[in-house]
C-alpha cells in the first residue's frame, strides 16, 4: 500500500514538474524521451526543456506531405547550435569540418540525413531546427524541421537520436 502511494506521488510530482516547464506529459503515459546526441565531444542527452535554453527560432514552412500540404510556423532551437555546443569532432584532413553527416532518427525509426554544410552559418546556413512548438502550441516531443525543402520528407517527428558522423 505504501509503495503504491509512493509511486502515485512520484508520478504526480513528475507531471507537475513537466507542466511547470510548459511540457505536456507524453500522450502514451510513458516517460518523456531524451534525444541521444552522439559523435560529438560531449556526448549527451537533450530533453525538450533543454531546447528552450537556446535562442528561439521561428521557422515558417509550406511543404507537401504524404497527407497533403502543410503550412505552419515552428519554434525551436537551431540544430547547428545544439551540435556546436556539444562540440564537433573534426579530423585532420583539409576541410574536415564539412565532411560531417547528421542522421536524425525518430521514435518510430524514421530517419533523415543532413550535411554539416547545410546548417553551417558560414556555408548554406539553413535554419534547421529541433522544434518544440507548432503554431504556438507545445509539441509532445521535438521535431526536426527543415525549411526550404519542398516536401516534408526530412521532417522527423518524435526525435530520439542525433548521430554526427
Amino acid at each position: 500500500m505504501m509503495r503504491a502511494f509512493s509511486v502515485i506521488i512520484c508520478a504526480c510530482a513528475f507531471t507537475i514538474a513537466a507542466l511547470a516547464q510548459g511540457e505536456k506529459p507524453p500522450a502514451d503515459g510513458g516517460k518523456p524521451q531524451a534525444i541521444a546526441l552522439t559523435g560529438v565531444k560531449a556526448v549527451s542527452e537533450i530533453w525538450l526543456a533543454n531546447l528552450r535554453t537556446y535562442p528561439a527560432m521561428l521557422v515558417p514552412v509550406t511543404q507537401q506531405t504524404d497527407k497533403g500540404p502543410l503550412t505552419a510556423t515552428f519554434k525551436g532551437a537551431l540544430l547547428w547550435q545544439v551540435i556546436d555546443r556539444a562540440g564537433w569532432v573534426n579530423g585532420s584532413a583539409k576541410n574536415a569540418r564539412i565532411r560531417h553527416t547528421i542522421l536524425v532518427t525518430g521514435k518510430d525509426g524514421y530517419a533523415a540525413a543532413l550535411s554539416e554544410g547545410e546548417i553551417d552559418p558560414k556555408l548554406e546556413n539553413k535554419q534547421v531546427i529541433l522544434a518544440y512548438e507548432q503554431d504556438g502550441k507545445p509539441l509532445d516531443a521535438p521535431r526536426l524541421v527543415v525549411p526550404g525543402d519542398l516536401h516534408a520528407a526530412r521532417s522527423v517527428a518524435d526525435v530520439v537520436s542525433i548521430a554526427v558522423q
